[in-house]
């Protein structure tokens, strides 16, 4: 679309990418970038073309539609600085992750040229264009690429990764900005399997959501929640359709919503933009993209904006087959916030199961009125009158028992499940007794013919051994004809010599 309407925002059809065309030069074309939004701009940092690392800053301006090069300048004290940074401003790194705090980008993870055994923090101060490396404490994390960072009130949740061995991870490490400490965040339950290029978001401030990534030879379509309060790990069943597996792809949230755009397979790109309801976990499909669109990539960047108080979602970068460098923008449609279903807190969430137990208790007489007054005892023992109304409670009643079959009908289809996969357990465990059993007898088999060869071996060596006596015999039997030979010769000449004299 034309970058010649200052309202340019307002002519987007509503929840549809846009592919936005922009003044001036654009930068390089690129994947596994970071980036973000700050005051109507986006800023884009690194990532990686034809296997090179890049070091670059870029900023486009969404009021102009317009890109420009941030110049960096180093930090004013160079004893924050590591010496294997000082030979850029900011050293060319990919699978990196951006997060605004306060005035700042803070850049976490990435591989880059100049290896590091730990997580460096970087930063860019957006009001004096420095830059340079955060001095962290505490339990560092070792470094990494492809991790997921979160912002969480005052503190970053780092997840998974692959390090500078390949080695695949998927710890849990938490940053504390106000003290600029790392610790390790000890979780319980079964954690997500290792892995990396997946997304994170967090929810009420409380839930961590991690979704999609892949291993060496496995891509992931899971949803893991870790609750930060409890430290414990669950697999939420996400509702609506199966979506495919994917890694590399990009996430934001806005409200109650999680944007998820684009990914792959390293075979071919996910054309869905997907959006997860995070309080109903239900995932549903916004709009889709063309095969090999920029949009169905690897490793492009979504960021969210607000311009002239339409929200947006914007779009950059990504690998296909080939890199881009498009911006696109999507205008999002407004949603309204639903009341949270699946994750409550513990106070409604007992509010809930005390309605639930007063609408059975035998002590209460609901059917007779419509409105009653319940007494309830507080701490300090004094007594407050609640009206409750009977047809919500009634209405609420129902949604539960509703909700209760739902969660027996799917107990039923698990259970199921259950017994077909032991089923299928006992069957291959039969299977794999018999083929230890073969192995077994083959195994000694195996130690019978070694044994054997052991034999024949020495039988051979032994012949060899026989075969230089018979040689040396012959040869000592032929030496003894010669010598045999020559005696004869010799007593052959001599005979009749003498009487031959005398009979002269």
């Amino acid at each position: 679309m034309g970058a010649e309407s200052d309202n340019w925002h307002l002519e987007l059809t509503h929840d549809q990418w846009v592919a936005l065309s922009v003044s001036g030069p654009r930068p390089p074309a690129r994947y596994k970038h970071a980036a973000a939004v700050v005051d109507e701009k986006l800023y884009i940092f690194g990532g990686s073309r034809n296997g090179r690392y890049l070091s670059d800053t870029q900023v486009f301006d969404l009021k102009t539609l317009a890109w420009s090069t941030l110049n960096l300048n180093t930090e004013s004290n160079a004893d924050k600085i590591k010496d294997s940074l000082l030979q850029e401003v900011l050293p060319a790194t990919s699978g990196h992750r951006m997060i605004k705090w306060g005035n700042k980008l803070l850049l976490l993870g990435g591989h880059s040229k100049y290896f590091s055994d730990s997580i460096t923090v970087q930063f860019i101060d957006l009001e004096s264009h420095q830059s340079g490396v955060m001095e962290t404490t505490g339990k560092v994390p070792v470094s990494r690429s492809g991790q997921s960072v979160t912002l969480v009130g005052s503190r970053l949740i780092m997840f998974g990764g692959e390090d500078l061995h390949r080695q695949l991870m998927n710890d849990a490490h938490v940053l504390d900005l106000e003290t600029m400490t790392w610790d390790i965040l000890e979780t319980t339950q079964t954690p997500p399997a290792p892995r990396f290029d997946h997304t994170a978001a967090v929810h009420v401030e409380r839930y961590l959501l991690i979704f999609g990534g892949c291993s060496h030879s496995i891509f992931f379509n899971d949803l893991h929640v870790l609750d930060l309060q409890t430290l414990e790990w669950s697999q939420p069943q996400i509702q609506g359709d199966l979506v495919a597996p994917r890694a590399g792809h990009a996430g934001i949230t806005i409200d109650e919503n999680w944007y998820i755009v684009g990914g792959g397979d390293n075979k071919s790109g996910v054309s869905e933009t997907l959006v997860l309801n995070m309080s109903k976990l239900a995932m549903s499909m916004l709009t889709n993209v063309k095969d090999r669109d920029p949009l169905a990539s690897e490793g492009l960047s979504v960021s969210s904006a607000v311009v002239d108080s339409e929200k947006i979602l914007v779009a950059f970068g990504g690998y296909n087959g080939k890199y881009n460098n498009e911006v696109f923008v999507m205008r999002l449609k407004p949603r309204d916030s639903p009341h949270p279903k699946i994750f409550q807190s513990p106070a409604a969430a007992a509010s809930v199961t005390a309605t639930y137990a007063l609408t059975h208790s035998g002590k209460s007489d609901f059917n007779k009125t419509e409105h009653s007054n319940i007494k309830v005892i507080q701490n300090n023992g004094s007594q407050h009158d609640l009206s409750i109304d009977i047809n919500a409670i009634r209405e609420e009643k129902t949604v539960l028992e509703s909700a209760l079959e739902e969660v027996r009908a799917e107990n039923s289809i698990l259970k199921g499940k259950v017994n077909e996969t032991t089923s299928t357990y006992a069957d291959l465990s039969k299977e794999l007794h018999s083929v230890q059993v073969q192995l077994a007898a083959e195994r000694s088999r195996c130690v019978t013919l070694e044994a054997q060869i052991g034999e024949v071996q020495k039988m051979l060596e032994s012949l060899k051994s026989i075969e230089e006596e018979i040689q040396l015999l012959g040869r000592q039997k032929s030496a003894l004809e010669s010598d045999v030979e020559l005696s004869g010769d010799v007593q052959r000449q001599s005979s009749g010599g003498v009487w031959k004299w005398i009979a002269q």
